[in-house]
Parts: structure tokens; sequence; C-alpha cells
């Protein structure tokens, strides 16, 4: 599965949202997810529509995931967990520059695989799974923006997520009583 880059303006905000609030607001984590997924499968399936049908299907889906967050938590924390770990497991492949070397027909095998671990560990660690899959979802996004040189562009994506799981787990632990 080949993924698409979004603006480079969306990426920062949406990418921005996701590393500093993507715990704290689950709903935006399932609901950006959803966007993310729906934007790359739009453009791969629907590549010669026009961007605003693109968008559309993505703002559709995102609103889809959203609603699920809010509705049903536990069927949207297996759902965001499966999409988020498929999603990043690809573009962290992409990144990499790592090949898989699939036949045609099972080149999903790395999003599959990648989805159910991520719903396991979502489903299982809520809260330190909710922060490290936003805070991948974050860096992966605003890394390429930031556009380093290709042998610093390792180092920036690990600062950037470095910063988003900082940031998340001391508001995590703002929000957490006291021990009496």
């Amino acid at each position: 599965m080949q993924l698409v880059n979004l603006t480079p303006t969306v990426s920062l905000i949406l990418g921005a949202i996701l590393l500093i609030l993507g715990r704290k607001l689950f709903w935006i984590f399932v609901g950006a997810i959803g966007f993310l997924v729906g934007f790359n499968l739009a453009a791969q399936y629907l590549a010669e529509q026009p961007i605003w049908v693109i968008l559309l299907i993505a703002i559709v889906a995102g609103i889809i995931g959203s609603v699920l967050a809010v509705v049903l938590q536990r069927v949207a924390t297996l759902v965001a967990g499966f999409l988020a770990g498929g999603y990043l497991t690809v573009q962290l492949l992409q990144m990499l520059e790592v090949s898989v070397p699939l036949g045609e027909g099972i080149a999903w095998l790395p999003y599959v695989l990648g989805g159910i671990f991520g719903a396991i560990l979502l489903f299982l660690l809520f809260d330190w799974a909710l922060i490290l899959l936003s805070s991948l979802a974050g860096a992966t996004l605003i890394t390429p923006v930031i556009n380093p040189e290709s042998e610093m562009e390792t180092v920036v994506f690990v600062i950037v997520l470095l910063v988003g799981i900082v940031v998340q787990s001391s508001l995590l632990r703002r929000d957490q009583p006291a021990p009496a």
C-alpha cells in the first residue's frame, strides 16, 4: 500500500494535534486516523476524481471515526488501533525505505500485521498505547514537512516523537489524581 502525502499545512496541523492531544482527546485521534486512512484509500482508488471528492471521503471517514469513538469506545479503540497500527507500519517502512518482498496479492500484509499489533496494544494498554500511537502518527506527519536532509530525517523523527511522548505523558500525570 503506497501512502499519499497531504499538503504541508494539513500535515503540520493534524500532526501537532495528534502529537500533543492524541490521548487527551481520543475522539480526535480516531477521527484523524479515519481521515488519514480515508484520504489514502480514496487517493489510491479514485485518483482520477477531483481532489474535493477525495477530501470529502476523507472527512466523512474522519467524522465516522469520531462518532464511533464517542458512541462505541471499545469498538472504536480496536478499530483505531488497527488502522493506526497498519498506517504507521506502512509509513515507517516507507520512511526507512524498507522494501518487503511480497507478491502483488499480499502487499497489504504489513498493514494487516501492524494493524493487529496496534489493536492489541491499544486495547491492553489504552493510555500509554494511545500516547505512543498518536505521537508516532504526529511525528510521521510532521517530519516530512520539516524536510530534513535524508541523514537527519531519522533524528528529527525521533526528536518529534519524544516531544509528543513527553508532553502527553506529563498531561497524563497531571490528569491522574494524587495518591491519598
